[in-house]
């Protein structure tokens, strides 16, 4: 059974969704229906585990600017191809951009920087496992379930309070 819920956040409405293991997606309003499968959503919002109440919290603490980390239970649906690519992107650093050829090398196959653009599109977990962070080989804004505003918003925002933290910490 999965439970969902909504938040409103400075680039839009999000729906989240949860299973009795994890948070299984973090969808944009403004995305194409069925980009991501999710199987048995009843839109129940009595969440048993708190997993929606954890990640609502932990991403308003993001936009807010005082998380830089996630740290919920997941439970992602994907192709064993499609779990690896998540997986390497759950290790892109806050406010860091990687380019799709560098997501595959670190996967171990820089020929494959098409499949893997591929699969962060049906990543399901916007923002938690942040395929934001991945840009052209020239470092341009390529491809975002929400539109290339709100992957610069949320690129912008990361660096923003990544500056904010290296001027705190010179301070004292």
């Amino acid at each position: 059974m999965l439970y969902e819920t909504t938040m409103s956040t400075p680039v839009g409405v999000l729906t989240l969704v949860a299973s009795e293991v994890g948070l299984r997606a973090v969808l944009w309003q403004t995305e194409k229906p069925n980009r991501v499968r999710l199987d048995n959503r009843d839109g129940g919002e009595i969440d048993p585990n708190g997993v929606l109440d954890a990640a609502r919290e932990q991403l308003s603490e993001y936009f807010a600017g005082t998380r830089t980390e996630f740290d919920l239970a997941l439970d992602p649906q994907g192709t064993d191809f499609q779990q690896a690519t998540w997986m390497v992107l759950r290790s892109i650093a806050f406010a860091e951009t990687v380019s799709y050829g560098e997501q595959a090398r670190r996967m171990g196959d820089s020929r494959k920087a098409r499949a893997v653009g591929a699969a962060n599109g049906r990543n399901p977990l916007s923002i938690v496992v942040p395929c934001h962070r991945v840009v052209g080989a020239d470092g341009s804004l390529t491809g975002f379930a929400a539109g290339i505003d709100a992957k610069s918003w949320l690129l912008n925002h990361e660096r923003s309070v990544a500056a904010a933290q290296r001027t705190a910490v010179r301070s004292n």
